[in-house]
């Protein structure tokens, strides 16, 4: 198969989108929609899904730093950030980078590589690791909602 450039494209940036990423993009878009072969969609999606992580991972505290200055968001944060640690606190402490894949494999709303790299760093995991703990959270999720796509298309045969 000759890959459609535009198709790529598409792929590649609907797999950037926090809540769609790549464990939808496969089996809804680059399968069901412009039927493509899981296996030329799957590193493209990938791709997409994990490129800005190393960039959250290293440079988020540059992006809270300039937020802070602003009264709002200095409150939202002073707020919201230690809830989130408190919460999962017991949790991350003591699974770390095993609890980030966990979370991050889960294949529903608000557990993808975005978040799982906003939960890295408000943990302070080491980002190396962390970000190949989110990649491999990210094959594992990707490759789940495949293969339930795969299973349920038969379904209907």
């Amino acid at each position: 198969m000759i890959v459609n450039t535009s198709e790529a494209i598409e792929i590649f940036l609907l797999s950037m989108i926090p809540g769609i990423e790549s464990r939808y993009v496969v089996p809804l878009i680059a399968i069901n929609q412009f039927g493509w072969e899981w296996w030329h969609a799957f590193p493209i999606a990938l791709l997409g899904n994990v490129i800005l992580v190393p960039f959250i991972l290293l440079f988020f505290k540059k992006v809270e730093i300039y937020f802070r200055r602003f009264p709002r968001w200095k409150k939202a944060m002073d707020w919201g950030f230690p809830k989130v640690r408190k919460r999962a606190d017991s949790k991350v402490q003591r699974y770390e980078t095993l609890a980030l894949v966990i979370f991050v494999a889960i294949p529903l709303p608000f557990t993808g590589a975005g978040l799982g790299s906003l939960i890295a760093y408000l943990f302070d995991l080491p980002p190396w690791r962390s970000f190949w703990m989110i990649f491999i959270g990210v094959v594992i999720s990707t490759s789940m909602t495949t293969f339930l796509y795969f299973s349920g298309q038969h379904l209907f045969l």
